[in-house]
């Protein structure tokens, strides 16, 4: 497991993933051409309330995966 750090709305967060977790966000990342800290705000603000972040974004590198696994 690894945190990542990052500011959300002016405080700072940290939120703990496995590594291929960080490693595809990273390069989701670089696929949206935005910064981790982004998208981790763009999740933060969608999640459904009471939803812990750190799964709140495993979810979405999981759903981002199935989605381009669907387009090939």
């Amino acid at each position: 497991m690894k945190k990542i750090s990052v500011s959300l709305s002016g405080h700072q967060t940290s939120i703990t993933l496995e590594p291929e977790f960080i490693d595809a966000l990273h390069a989701l990342a670089i696929r949206f051409g935005k910064p981790i800290a982004q998208i981790i705000g763009e999740i933060d603000d969608t999640r459904t309330p009471g939803t812990n972040l750190s799964s709140a974004v495993r979810v979405w590198v999981l759903n981002q995966m199935i989605l381009r696994l669907a387009q090939n």
